[in-house]
């Protein structure tokens, strides 16, 4: 099953985002085989405000695992997050 995932960062946690972009980033790369593609949200000012990630996943269970233990949303920087399934066209 493939999803994507869009989720906006709390108000004021970019320097948060910042400060634990390094171990999210650990943790994406070791998602590596489920990560269709990923890269972050900007607002008008190319500032970093959120993220997307589209991911495969043998379930929705798998994909939840995964979300409780991201590390933006231990950190609480993910304030708002959607899924969504997905059938991708291309890779």
């Amino acid at each position: 099953m493939q999803f994507v995932i869009t989720a906006y960062d709390g108000e004021g946690k970019l320097a948060k985002r910042m400060e634990v972009r390094p171990r999210h980033l650990v943790g994406v790369e070791k998602l590596r085989e489920h990560v269709i593609c990923a890269g972050g949200l900007l607002d008008e000012e190319g500032k970093l405000k959120g993220s997307v990630l589209v991911m495969e996943f043998d379930s929705r269970e798998e994909l939840d695992a995964y979300l409780a233990q991201e590390i933006y949303v231990v950190e609480h920087v993910w304030e708002k997050i959607t899924v969504e399934r997905m059938n991708v066209m291309f890779r």
